[in-house]
């Protein structure tokens, strides 16, 4: 057990069984009374934001999280398949740690996972990844009003909006945070 003390932003603690990340964390002494660290921390799992008082003296569970990039195989039900780009072991991972991205993870891509203990608690996709259109319908000659877009579908199934030049076939850079288009890759 570690005190209050020895956390540091970005630390991974055991909080009332919970895994939470420290977001942020300031030292407080006010004025007459006992100096105090002020965390706001992330839940791991949920994404939940918690704000906690630690007392200097407390103890808490700093865990050892180790973080590696692994290359993503294939989808299997509610699990991704990734393997170790070092020893080629392979593990099943939950899509849900990936979240919103997970919709445009392709075979063959390399994305980051944290463990501790032998347990997956974070996935992390590209920021940015290519992607082939596969069906989008043909711009219409005349149809170029400023910033128009349309729907397209991308090689992993997913409908985003992209502008009217684009065609079947090209590929463009896509955001996985927001599923944006970002832009056409040559």
């Amino acid at each position: 057990m570690a005190k209050a003390s020895d956390i540091k932003n970005g630390n991974i603690l055991r909080f009332n069984g919970e895994l939470i990340a420290v977001e942020e964390l300031i030292h407080r002494t006010p004025g007459n009374l006992r100096a105090f660290y002020q965390a706001r921390m992330r839940n791991v799992k949920t994404g939940k934001l918690v704000e906690y008082r630690f007392r200097t003296d407390e103890e808490v569970e700093i865990c050892r999280v180790e973080t590696s990039t692994y290359q993503y195989l294939y989808s299997d039900g509610d699990f991704f398949v990734v393997m170790d780009n070092n020893t080629f072991e392979q593990h099943n991972i939950p899509k849900i740690l990936f979240g919103d991205a997970a919709k445009f993870l392709k075979e063959g891509m390399n994305v980051i996972i944290a463990f501790e203990s032998d347990e997956p608690i974070m996935g992390q996709a590209p920021t940015s990844v290519e992607l082939e259109i596969t069906y989008t319908e043909p711009a219409v000659k005349g149809d170029t009003s400023t910033n128009a877009l349309k729907y397209a579908t991308v090689e992993t199934g997913v409908e985003i909006k992209v502008p009217l030049f684009i065609n079947q076939g090209e590929k463009v850079r896509v955001d996985t945070r927001t599923g944006e288009y970002i832009e056409r890759v040559k």
